[in-house]
């Protein structure tokens, strides 16, 4: 049996990334989905013409680990395609934020996709694909946004080595680097955009398009949109104190 497994399913890329899949992939059996709004899950059930086996659980509870492992077992899939999608940020400096939401942070962002990939990759085979969401903030360190962007770099960092550790067994991932995106990313993170992020705000399905594309074609890293590109060059160029004190003026 051939499957895609996608994690934050619910909303936003993760949602958009079964959207996709189910149009593209004809060759799948099924798409299992995880999320804890298992209402949402139902619902996308609905509109989907591969079947979706939901799980429904919290990444941050051991449960949800412990069934997938047991179906794992049971089945045996070849997994086709993983989606690391799950994940939140919140803004405001690090004496603002409350510990334990920092620390949620870092369990759902980095524990969450890291646990996740653990459990999935004795099943991905020859030609599998690692789809892990990072952000344009693991470019560089960005002030009142601090554990987010450090989280994100985390999965960008975590995906390039295991990339390289997966080469001889030709399974590829890639990490998806977007910039603002039309979710409820902001309505979670507590920020309203500013003119720029209005500006180089971009539409999910275009950053989950350029996603799945450049995952077929075994790139590492997929930016979306000049804005996110250029922003990855500069940051290559300019010393990150230099970026630093920028944003601290925004």
């Amino acid at each position: 049996m051939k499957v895609a497994i996608i994690t934050g399913a619910s909303s936003g890329f993760g949602r958009e990334f079964v959207r996709q899949i189910d149009s593209l992939y004809k060759e799948l059996d099924e798409i299992w989905v995880i999320a804890r709004r298992v209402e949402r899950l139902h619902e996308l059930q609905s509109r989907t013409m591969t079947k979706l086996r939901i799980f429904g659980g919290d990444l941050l509870a051991e449960e949800i680990y412990d069934e997938l492992s047991d179906t794992l077992k049971a089945e045996k899939p070849n997994i086709r395609m993983l989606v690391n999608a799950a994940g939140f940020g919140k803004t405001g400096t690090v004496e603002e934020i409350d510990e334990k939401t920092q620390l949620e942070m870092i369990d759902t962002n980095c524990k969450s996709l890291t646990h996740m990939t653990l459990v999935c990759l004795p099943y991905l085979e020859k030609g599998s694909r690692i789809v892990n969401i990072a952000s344009a903030a693991a470019f560089c360190p960005q002030p009142a946004f601090a554990v987010y962007a450090a989280t994100k770099s985390y999965v960008l960092s975590f995906s390039r080595a295991l990339r390289a550790e997966l080469e001889d067994r030709e399974i590829y991932v890639t990490s998806v680097c977007p910039g603002p995106a039309k979710t409820e990313f902001f309505d979670i993170a507590g920020m309203s955009a500013n003119i720029l992020k209005k500006m180089t705000m971009a539409k999910p399905e275009r950053v989950v398009k350029q996603a799945l594309i450049d995952a077929k074609n075994k790139k590492e890293v997929s930016v979306y949109g000049i804005a996110m590109k250029t922003a990855r060059v500069l940051t290559k160029i300019i010393p990150h104190k230099l970026v630093v004190e920028i944003m601290k003026r925004f």
